[in-house]
């Protein structure tokens, strides 16, 4: 684009950001969001090969070279294409509600959250064609197991690995840790519950895995600012 043309961008950016709007730079457009100014030096991500370019054009802005993507809330940056259907999941489950954001993932055939500080890319993204090194049956083991104790040690002997290389291949193949994934999805399945069920709190927290209903209320808290309580007021499905 032409200077001029990069300029209009930039004050259309500026003005959606301060009359209270989102923005949000998919892939490499996160450089104009970065060019207009609206990010004043947090953290960005971009695809993941457009990392040096883009700290040569701007050198004090913090780049994240990993993440799937960022967001502040009022400015939202993501990597590359698969990373910006993430980032449009997230944006549609934070306005909408996590069952919304899974059934446009089912028409998009695409799985329904992956997290933002998730890596672009690990280096082997699938399990191995079968036998002990394959993750598949594990993780849907996992997944229908959410309420039971999850820990590394479980997980690696149900796929019949030692604790270290479990934790390594599950690093390779999700692009992040047993814990930090057996949490997200703990999260996931309340959200769901939240949305779709009268159960009080404590049998949604019970149902998940979580030791107690405080315990399940902070890493809610921690990972969606807002309490298990205010989340089904805003996003119930189940009249409540």
């Amino acid at each position: 684009m032409s200077g001029t043309q990069d300029e209009a961008l930039a004050r259309r950016l500026r003005a959606t950001r301060a009359r209270g709007g989102q923005v949000a730079g998919l892939c490499l457009g996160a450089f104009p969001v970065v060019d207009s100014g609206v990010l004043e030096g947090r953290e960005v991500v971009t695809h993941w090969a457009a990392v040096d370019e883009l700290h040569r054009r701007h050198p004090g802005t913090r780049v994240d070279a990993a993440a799937l993507y960022v967001d502040h809330g009022d400015v939202l940056t993501s990597a590359g294409t698969a990373s910006a259907i993430d980032a449009c999941l997230h944006i549609v489950r934070s306005h909408l509600g996590s069952s919304a954001a899974a059934t446009v993932a089912r028409h998009l055939v695409v799985a329904p959250h992956r997290e933002g500080d998730q890596a672009q890319y690990v280096d082997r993204p699938v399990g191995d064609p079968g036998g002990a090194g394959h993750l598949g049956p594990t993780i849907d083991w996992a997944l229908h197991n959410l309420g039971g104790p999850l820990a590394v040690d479980a997980l690696a002997a149900h796929a019949r690995m030692s604790r270290r290389h479990f934790i390594r291949r599950f690093a390779e193949v999700t692009g992040t840790s047993p814990a930090r994934w057996v949490l997200a999805r703990r999260l996931d399945e309340a959200r769901r519950l939240l949305e779709s069920t009268t159960w009080p709190v404590a049998r949604i927290a019970e149902a998940c895995g979580f030791s107690s209903a405080v315990t399940f209320r902070q890493n809610f808290v921690s990972a969606y600012a807002t309490t298990p309580t205010s989340y089904r007021q805003r996003f119930s499905l189940a009249g409540t």
